[in-house]
């Protein structure tokens, strides 16, 4: 399984299936990430967390714990 902490900076994915349960993915989706969500990877901090992503045309920060949640394609 690939997650968001796996593409590259650079790099454009699309979410396949967002994992998690209860509050977690609630606050994901309110953010606008979705199933079939076309996400771009800005830049990563240096020590990985958090990681700089464009969704929808804004900007968002997310935690590593976040990230892992997110099955890409």
């Amino acid at each position: 399984m690939k997650t968001l902490r796996d593409i590259p900076v650079g790099q454009t994915a699309t979410v396949v299936k967002i994992h998690g349960e209860g509050s977690l993915k609630r606050r994901i989706m309110d953010m606008g990430i979705t199933k079939g969500t076309r996400i771009y990877v800005r830049k990563v901090a240096p020590l990985g967390d958090p990681v700089e992503v464009t969704v929808r045309g804004y900007e968002l920060s997310l935690r590593k714990e976040d990230a892992d949640i997110l099955e890409m394609e």
